[in-house]
């Protein structure tokens, strides 16, 4: 019997052989001694005896029996040598009473190399096992930039934690990730019973993860436990069951498919164009089957109220020209003052509990919560007000607000009675850079000298605070007030010595338009939106052309800069100029575009580089205030001098 079973584990090893021999890639397993000859190993740790997941054992510590096996740990030499009878003899007895003797390794960067016990490994590994006891020696080697090592150290923090080498990333900051969403403390390793609890949950996830999921893409069990993670919470997830995991699977199944797929992005730029129907959107409220005939409802969740944030102050608007425009045959609901995770959670259960079936998150930092709302209902459609954001079951808006900051930057330099011109800006999240930029591309196309002199509004109040000379007389401040604060200082304005404020224009986002269109959207295109389903994210990322964005003017302007601003603006709206085309320089004199090129869209989202022309920069995220840093570490752009997935 186990002559048979050797037989058969040396027919793999022999293949394995014979596919590296034609890859032309090593034929036998690697050696620890070769492998770190060069390198510098800082320290040598003794962890002790631990259960390890076979799958990391991927070598041996010294030359001896190397070629005894090949790269799959599989047997090659014949049947009548000594090393095959004993190797059946580790069979037999792993049969008859199991393995419990543990063999010695050493671990490098995460991968184990056998010292005592390499016919052991190669037995159980033909078994399919999963994990095999061991004394691990830990060899550390000293700290690079490296990028390799820069993740192995990240590892090391979690092993330090966690006990845990089942789930090995590879990408840094989602240890970080993982942590953060168990909820564990960074400065607080886990017990003893946590960490042993935390091991079977792992163990269960990957084993429901290899039999049920694994084949559907190439997503490796940690980036998928990771996803699981965030979406259930880990208090819910260690008490799941594997039928339930199995179930949970099946509820997440586009997530893991966009996971797979390497969270691709699809930007929809342009609406699709509709024609709204009163039959089409009762054909959608009755499939639905959660509300009454002729009535929709639709939840708006805010951050703050409309009395007291501008941003929100917005949203309210359009909620109301939303109502309006469809004269009655949807209803909407407020649930403000949702500025934590618990908070939304709790607005979003309120909703659905009052039957609402669409649902409209007006803040990034609710896209989590959203997630998981959407993955529990998947019957009711949920929208976060976000952008770059990579989920299957929500989808993200946004305006592209660049188009029209270009128009006030024109304005602006063409207003102006000197080169210096004032530009307010909150965070430095998706999007806002872009403002920035075009609005100072906008100004040097009038004037070349112009001048953007910048300044963050969101900064704590003892990092650098504004201090403009005389010479700067127009500045583009916050873009919407509230009624709280009702000061002329928004928009595009004029400011005089004696502290008078001109109002020249204002860029905004008519938020009801685009609510208006989404839900024409969703009456039209179900069809559409379910084959991207587990492709690609659908983020609406809509402007002029969608007729979202606009500017408003005051009288007072000459007319022959009204002329031209009309002019570029209409330029823009029909897709004939656009203001990220041509050469532009960042403030270090690269080029970031060439004179027929136009920057991609991703680009757009994504810059963290300032144009030639601003005088200032990007601050890291120490610089602002507290309020804002979970914003900026979920939608902030990377500056030079700030890692935002670095946790504080």
């Amino acid at each position: 019997m186990s002559l048979m079973e050797y037989n058969n584990a040396q027919r793999l090893g022999k293949k394995q052989y014979a596919d590296d021999l034609l890859k032309d890639t090593p034929l036998f397993l690697p050696v620890l001694d070769e492998i770190i000859k060069d390198i510098d190993i800082v320290s040598e740790i003794n962890l002790g005896t631990m259960l390890i997941p076979l799958e990391h054992v991927v070598g041996t510590k010294t030359m001896g029996r190397r070629e005894a096996f090949a790269r799959n740990f599989m047997p090659l030499l014949d049947e009548q040598t000594e090393f095959c009878l004993k190797w059946r003899n580790v069979y037999e007895y792993q049969i008859e009473q199991g393995i419990d003797e543990p063999i010695l390794v050493y671990e490098y960067m995460n991968r184990f190399y056998v010292q005592e016990g390499n016919k052991r490994v190669s037995v159980l590994k033909y078994l399919k096992a999963y994990h095999i006891m061991a004394t691990v020696i830990r060899l550390v080697p000293r700290r690079s930039d490296q990028p390799e090592v820069r993740l192995y150290y990240e590892f090391l923090d979690f092993y330090h934690l966690t006990a845990n080498y089942n789930i090995e990333f590879k990408q840094k900051g989602c240890y970080f990730r993982l942590l953060k969403a168990m909820g564990i403390d960074s400065n607080m390793p886990m017990n003893k019973d946590d960490q042993k609890c935390f091991r079977q949950v792992c163990e269960l996830f990957i084993h429901v993860f290899n039999t049920t999921y694994s084949k559907q893409g190439k997503l490796s069990t940690a980036d998928a436990f990771l996803k699981y993670v965030e979406l259930l919470t880990y208090p819910v997830v260690k008490q799941r069951t594997e039928s339930q995991m199995k179930e949970d699977f099946k509820k997440i199944h586009h997530e893991l498919l966009l996971a797979a797929r390497g969270n691709e992005i699809e930007l929809v730029t342009q609406p699709k164009e509709t024609e709204r129907s009163g039959i089409k959107l009762l054909n959608w409220l009755r499939h639905t089957g959660k509300i009454e005939p002729e009535m929709l409802k639709i939840a708006f969740i805010y951050p703050k109220t409309a009395e007291t944030s501008p941003w929100t102050y917005g949203h309210e608007l359009g909620r109301t020209h939303l109502e309006t425009s469809f004269n009655g045959k949807l209803k909407t609901m407020v649930y403000d003052q949702a500025d934590n995770n618990e908070d939304v959670k709790q607005k979003i259960e309120e909703a659905i509990a009052n039957n609402c079936n669409v649902i409209f998150a007006v803040g990034p930092q609710m896209a989590t919560e959203c997630v998981k709302a959407a993955v529990q209902y998947p019957e009711v459609r949920i929208f976060n007000c976000s952008i770059n954001m990579s989920f299957s079951s929500i989808c993200n808006y946004y305006p592209r607000m660049f188009e029209s900051k270009f128009l006030m930057g024109a304005l602006a330099a063409a207003m102006s009675e000197t080169d210096k011109i004032g530009y307010l800006a909150d965070y430095p999240i998706y999007g806002m850079v872009a403002n920035i930029n075009a609005f100072a591309l906008g100004a040097a196309m009038i004037n070349p000298r112009a001048k953007i002199y910048l300044n963050w509004v969101g900064l704590a109040e003892d990092k650098n605070p504004i201090n403009w000379d005389d010479d700067i007389q127009i500045i583009s401040g916050v873009d919407m007030i509230v009624p709280q604060n009702a000061s002329r200082e928004y928009g595009l304005y004029r400011r005089y010595p004696d502290g008078k404020i001109e109002n020249l224009a204002l860029s905004f986002c008519h938020w009801g338009k685009f609510y208006e269109r989404i839900i024409q959207q969703i009456c039209d295109r179900p069809k559409d939106e379910k084959e991207l389903k587990g492709k690609k994210a659908s983020n609406y990322w809509w402007g002029m052309s969608a007729d979202v964005i606009d500017t408003i003017y005051s009288n007072d302007l000459p007319n022959e800069t009204c002329r031209l601003v009309n002019f570029l603006s209409s330029s823009i709206r029909n897709g004939i100029f656009h203001p990220f085309a041509g050469k532009v320089y960042d403030q270090n004199g690269n080029i970031i575009t060439e004179d027929d090129n136009q920057l991609p869209l991703m680009d757009i989202i994504q810059m963290n580089w300032l144009a030639n022309n601003i005088i200032g920069e990007i601050p890291p995220i120490e610089a602002f205030k507290q309020e804002a840093h979970a914003l900026i570490r979920l939608q902030g752009v990377k500056s030079n001098s700030d890692d935002i997935t670095k946790e504080e």
